[in-house]
């Protein structure tokens, strides 16, 4: 009767500490959890110390001074370097430097063959923006009132024209006149003298080799004087011939939509 009672009691006994172990589970995963989470706060905050140290170096351009906060490295991770920022592209500023150069060559070798008439003041090399420019005095290419060549100065044009087909720029012959009016029935007024002058230039240039898509004529009569129009030395400098070198060769165009709003 004992030994019964006994495993009876055995037999319904409960073990009241197991609740210990899930609670201990739990308290080890909680625990798990809070140092993972403490170590990708602390990746990321270093990552960021890494990060604002660069790009800080590459936008000043300066290294870290001494004394200042050390940057956090995460081990593991490759450490992030500052790379120098890029220089811009200089090709092309490079090419207009180049291109400058050689119509500035160009324009030398025009002004030695013509290096008598540079000394007496007839010719000038001009350097500006849109290229550089010889500007002949008319009274060494034309006769008053004329638009025909002199015979002494077609051997200086084709001189000239001879250095101008060996490159490629593109090239403007402009007419200029002073204000004195002409009233011909070849000239009626500045306007066509000045003009015409011009193309003769541009049809020498042509025969002597230089490129008809190259040239362009251009008659600006008395609009453009670079002297006073009311003494003789001014009017005698403003009747004049200049042979433009392009710096800048034409582009293809675009056609722009007409009518659209």
């Amino acid at each position: 009767m004992g030994r019964r009672h006994l495993r009876r009691r055995e037999d319904g006994h409960e073990n009241l500490d197991r609740w210990l172990v899930s609670y201990a589970d739990f308290i080890t995963l909680l625990f798990a959890f809070f140092v993972v989470m403490y170590a990708i706060s602390s990746v990321n905050e270093g990552k960021y110390k890494v990060l604002s140290n660069a790009l800080v170096n590459a936008f000043s351009n300066q290294t870290a001074q001494p004394g200042g906060q050390p940057v956090a490295l995460i081990q593991g991770a490759p450490p992030l370097v500052a790379r120098p920022m890029a220089k811009p592209d200089k090709l092309p500023d490079a090419r207009k430097l180049e291109q400058r150069q050689l119509m500035k060559n160009i324009a030398a070798d025009i002004m030695a063959a013509l290096q008598p008439l540079v000394a007496q003041g007839k010719v000038r090399l001009l350097e500006t923006s849109r290229g550089v420019t010889i500007e002949i005095n008319d009274s060494v290419l034309f006769e008053p009132g004329q638009a025909r060549l002199q015979s002494e100065s077609i051997s200086a044009m084709r001189a000239i024209a001879a250095v101008l087909s060996h490159s490629d720029f593109p090239i403007i012959v402009e007419g200029h006149t002073d204000n004195l009016p002409i009233a011909t029935l070849q000239f009626p007024s500045n306007w066509e003298l000045s003009a015409m002058r011009a193309t003769t230039v541009l049809r020498l240039f042509n025969d002597t080799g230089v490129g008809a898509e190259r040239l362009t004529a251009i008659g600006y009569g008395e609009t453009r004087p670079i002297e006073t129009n009311t003494t003789l030395e001014g009017r005698a400098r403003n009747r004049r011939v200049s042979i433009l070198i392009e710096s800048n060769r034409p582009e293809e165009p675009t056609e722009l939509a007409g009518g659209t709003r």
